[in-house]
């Protein structure tokens, strides 16, 4: 019950054009009951001594042609102003689910697969949007167009009547038994498409690595396997949708069976006029349309069903990070870190990546973290936007807890730039300006000069206008980074996270982006997770981060002269 309120909430702001939809359809159902009437009217008068006279004949013509008229009219709103208001709620329940989405924690990307996500946005809700338009209209044309025909043909001969309408119960009990297995079969192959869009993606985005190792057989194996999968899902569906659908077909046909045969008893006892036996027979195509769309309701109320329940799954997930009742507003941040006491663990992992761990930065501090892969650099950095939360102890920025601050003012005041820098398909300008949406060309160019990426945009074909490609792909991995870095200047934030920037580029690269970070820093805090470390020698202060939490700490000097392990790490690189 509370899944059809939820989805009946997506009528509200289109409730006029449903009711006017309904009665579109009630309207042009009441015209396919009136045209096998006038058929009984007109060869009943035809037959007739005194024959039918031409009056009344041209008359009976123009109710034809005004009843086809309307019932074209009726059918043309239904057909497109039905399927645009199906079409509208589509697009409302897909702007809910990627709204959603955005806001859920790392933690459900971590372990949700893009393609499954793909699937329930496109697939399932347009199975969602057939049942929106055909379901209420569906109901409405069968009802008026069963119930009209019942009332009609026992007017004619309740003999007959009965003997048809009697085929009926068995025909729905039969279809209700079969929809209970289509539904299971749809939401399996709905699970299955998902599960083969995943697959897809995931070869596709890493098709230049497939190529690098001349995997390409490996990956057409796997996917082939997948799509083995998703055939044979399709075959248990088709066959369930067979059985259904020509099970139906079996009792449409002994619809026709029964009014013939009895038709013929009772024109043979003068209890029915062969007239009537015609209009009994037109009136069967009028009762199997409306079967027909019970039937196709039935089908659509299986693939939306199936579809809307994967849709409010991923609805009814609580993004596990949210602003408290009384978060506060960042406005003027000095930059301030500390971690108190903080440590963590992914969920349903039992082992911490790191725990009771304590670290002050001060205001305009750079601070580096260095150490073996593994030992939770990168996490301790995502936990200060919040990203994740801690699992122990607690992180503030200008000695407020960040879980009492209001989560888009903190975001606001942090810039990363990561290792794998991530642009969007568009220009160059719009990538820079993802990090002030209101920023004039002035400021864009500014930035994009002070991350020395301006003297390479304007070598590019359209300059600013650029085409970066999908993922930024028609760009090196050091214009991207300097395009990275120049979206995180326009943003201008109090704390700035450098996630192995860059570890992945040449030593021309790396020496501009160097140059870049250290405009970038001035007057702000920094915290800076290198692999390089001849990249950090001149941070304030470098802390090594072990498995079994902070070694040690300070200048590049002091730790060299302890000879500790930042002093190995370092000496292993330089060899």
């Amino acid at each position: 019950m509370k899944m059809i309120k939820r989805f009946v909430t997506y009528y509200k702001p289109y409730k006029k054009v449903l009711i006017a939809d309904l009665i579109f359809a009630a309207l042009a159902s009441m015209c396919a009951l009136a045209f096998p009437m006038l058929v009984h009217f007109m060869t009943t008068s035809a037959i007739s001594e005194e024959g039918i006279a031409a009056a009344l004949f041209v008359k009976m013509i123009a109710v034809f042609l005004f009843l086809m008229a309307v019932e074209y009219g009726s059918g043309f709103y239904t057909d497109y102003y039905g399927h645009t208001m199906g079409a509208a709620m589509e697009a409302d329940m897909r702007n809910d689910l990627f709204r959603h989405v955005q806001r859920l924690p790392f933690s459900f990307h971590d372990k949700t697969a893009t393609g499954q996500l793909m699937s329930r946005a496109t697939h399932d809700l347009f199975n969602i949007s057939e049942l929106a338009h055909h379901g209420p209209e569906d109901l409405v044309i069968s009802f008026v167009r069963i119930a009209g025909s019942a009332i009609i043909l026992w007017q004619l001969n309740p003999v007959l009547a009965l003997t048809l309408l009697s085929v009926l119960p068995f025909m729905f009990l039969f279809a209700y038994r079969y929809s209970i297995k289509v539904k299971e079969a749809l939401k399996k192959n709905n699970e299955r498409i998902g599960d083969l869009n995943a697959q897809l993606e995931d070869s596709l985005a890493g098709v230049r690595v497939v190529q690098s190792f001349a995997n390409e057989e490996v990956e057409t194996a796997k996917f082939r396997a997948g799509n083995e999968v998703f055939l044979g899902s399709r075959k248990k569906g088709y066959k369930a949708e067979a059985l259904f659908f020509n099970g139906l077909t079996s009792f449409m046909s002994l619809m026709y069976i029964a009014v013939v045969v009895a038709g013929a008893l009772l024109i043979s006892n003068n209890m029915l006029l062969l007239t009537e036996l015609i209009t009994f027979l037109l009136y069967i195509n009028t009762i199997t349309d409306p079967v027909k769309r019970l039937v196709n309701f039935t089908q659509n109320l299986q693939n939306g069903a199936a579809g809307f329940e994967r849709f409010v799954e991923i609805l009814s997930i609580k993004p596990a990070i949210t602003d408290s009742e009384d978060a506060v507003t960042l406005n003027r941040v000095r930059g301030k870190i500390r971690f108190e006491n903080v440590g963590f663990r992914y969920s349903g992992d039992n082992s911490p990546v790191f725990s009771h761990l304590n670290l002050t930065v001060s205001p305009g501090e750079t601070v580096a973290l260095v150490g073996s892969s593994g030992a939770g650099k990168t996490t301790l950095c995502q936990l200060i936007p919040r990203f994740y939360d801690p699992s122990e102890g607690n992180v503030y920025v200008d000695d407020l807890n960040i879980k009492d601050v209001e989560l888009k003012s903190l975001r606001s005041q942090i810039g990363i730039v990561q290792q794998d820098v991530y642009l969007f398909a568009g220009t160059v300008r719009d990538n820079i300006r993802y990090g002030k949406p209101d920023a004039t060309d002035e400021e864009i160019i500014a930035a994009a000069k002070l991350a020395h990426a301006h003297e390479f945009i304007t070598g590019l074909p359209g300059a600013y206008e650029a085409f970066v490609g999908q993922r930024g792909n028609k760009l090196s991995g050091g214009q991207k980074q300097r395009i990275s870095i120049a979206r995180v200047i326009l943003r201008n934030p109090a704390i700035l996270i450098f996630d192995e920037a860059t570890s992945a580029l040449d030593n021309e690269s790396e020496r501009i982006i160097q140059h870049s970070m250290e405009m970038l820093t001035r007057n702000r805090t920094a915290l800076i997770i290198a692999h390089r470390l001849s990249t950090i020698r001149d941070a304030d202060r470098i802390v090594v981060l072990t498995e079994q939490g902070f070694a040690e700490e300070g200048t590049h000097e002091t730790l060299m002269r302890q000879g500790g392990t930042y002093a190995k790490l370092y000496n292993m690189q330089s060899n």
